[in-house]
Parts: structure tokens; C-alpha cells; sequence
């Protein structure tokens, strides 16, 4: 199999759409992938959740599954068996049993992290400030401000919910570590990450390296599709078995 041949499937985190995929989806589909990003309503666990497995329905053959910040614990949650590997772009990984609320909580909050709380209907947004200061500090002053145009809520729904089996303990995944991160502290990272066992890409980028560093982002992935092509290109052994004796295996 060619790594032409492997789709990959991008879920956005909170305060962000599709849109900020943009600079990692533009190299993969120029290389020839079928890319796709989930839309991820980010009203509640279940709901994110479902939109991914209907994205992963609409895309054809072995799929790298990506995911930022809170939706890494969205794609650990996805069934769908075409997936086979997935990328952590900074991303929260909660273990069985666990919240997203229990790893992002998991160490005091960096100086420049913005205090967060529900608004009168239950949702919660990022400061506009806080897209310079620490959602993506080093991004443009013009991207900044089309981030905070474009941020979409979380509902604490969201980040409450006890996740179950995470498909990282059954598929190999890569996890770039944000060195530069202030909302998703580094050491945070690199404890999910050698928790999952990932293969573990460390830069110094900010919380936002799609859009800051897309070309980082890039190159994780197509390590996770050129594993997966090479693993699909390996010869299978069939093992005929007659009346419960082994009969040999054909490569």
C-alpha cells in the first residue's frame, strides 16, 4: 500500500473549528491524502464523539485519527475500526475512569492560563485576550484575532465526563509535545504521553502548532501514515486448522 492510500481525519479542540486545520490539511491533500475535519459541536462527551464517527464513516481506507487539546480524549472514544493509529497534538488523553477535567487540572494552571467559568447559558468561552497570551502566542496579531472570531464554546459537559477504554492502549499513537504551552503544561504532556507509550515529538511551539508551526504538525502525521501504509503492505499468513490440527501457515 502506498502512503497515498491512508486518509487522515483532524478534531478540532475547544474554542476552535475545522478552520484551524487549514495549514496542516493543505500539505496532505497536495500529497494526495483524503482529509477530513470533524465538526465537533462541543455541547457534550457524546456529542463530539458521534460527530467523529460520522466523519470517520464518510472517509475511505486505513485512517490516521488527529486530534488538539480536548479532542484527544474524543478520539480515543471512536470505534470506528479503519482507524489505525492516532496523533496527539497537544492534546488531553485521559485514562479509563478519568475527565478531561482531571488532566488539565492535573498541576496548577500556567501564570498566563486564563480563569474559566461557565457564562449565563452555560457555555464556556476563551477571553479575547487570551488568544495572544496563551491560546496561540505566537501566531500574527491577525490570526490571533481571526481565532478569537471564529472560537467556538464549551459546554462543561464536555470535560465532566468519565471517558471509558481509550483507543490509544490498542493502536500506536504519536503525541507532539507543545514545549511553549500555557494552557496544557508541557510536563502534563509528557505524562500522557509516556503514559499512552507514544512515540513523543517535542518543540517549541505553542498551545496552536496547526496554526503556528503547521508543517511540524505535518511531519507527525505523515509518520503515523507511513507506518500504517508499511504495516498494510506487509504479507498476511493465512493458518488453515482441519479437525483441530494445525495444518501450517501460507505468507
Amino acid at each position: 500500500m502506498g502512503t497515498g492510500e491512508v486518509s487522515v481525519v483532524l478534531a478540532h479542540g475547544a474554542w476552535a473549528d475545522g478552520s484551524s486545520w487549514a495549514g496542516v490539511m493543505s500539505p496532505l491533500i497536495r500529497a494526495g491524502h483524503r482529509v477530513a475535519a470533524a465538526p465537533l459541536p462541543l455541547t457534550s462527551f457524546e456529542a463530539d464523539v458521534a460527530a467523529v464517527e460520522r466523519t470517520l464513516e464518510r472517509v475511505t481506507g486505513p485512517i490516521v485519527l488527529v486530534a488538539h487539546a480536548y479532542a484527544g480524549a474524543v478520539i480515543a472514544a471512536a470505534r470506528n475500526e479503519q482507524v489505525q493509529a492516532l496523533a496527539y497534538i497537544a492534546a488531553l488523553a485521559p485514562d479509563e475512569g478519568e475527565t478531561v477535567a482531571d488532566v488539565f487540572y492535573r498541576a496548577p494552571p500556567h501564570a498566563r492560563a486564563p480563569k474559566l467559568s461557565p457564562d449565563a447559558h452555560g457555555l464556556i468561552y476563551l477571553p479575547e485576550t487570551a488568544f495572544a497570551e496563551a491560546f496561540a502566542p505566537n501566531a500574527t496579531t491577525e490570526q490571533q484575532a481571526l481565532l478569537a472570531a471564529l472560537q467556538r464554546p464549551i459546554a462543561p459537559a464536555c470535560i465532566s465526563t468519565r471517558v471509558g477504554h481509550p483507543r490509544w492502549r490498542d493502536l500506536p499513537s504519536w503525541f507532539l509535545v507543545a514545549q511553549q504551552d500555557y494552557l496544557i503544561l508541557p510536563e502534563t504532556q509528557h505524562f500522557m504521553a509516556q503514559r499512552m507509550r507514544a512515540r513523543v515529538r517535542t518543540h517549541p511551539v505553542d498551545h496552536t502548532p496547526m496554526v503556528t508551526a503547521p508543517m511540524i504538525v505535518v511531519d507527525v502525521i505523515r509518520e503515523a501514515i507511513a507506518e500504517v501504509a508499511a504495516r498494510k503492505r506487509q504479507p498476511r499468513c493465512d493458518t488453515a486448522v482441519t479437525s483441530g490440527t494445525h495444518n501450517g501457515s501460507r505468507c
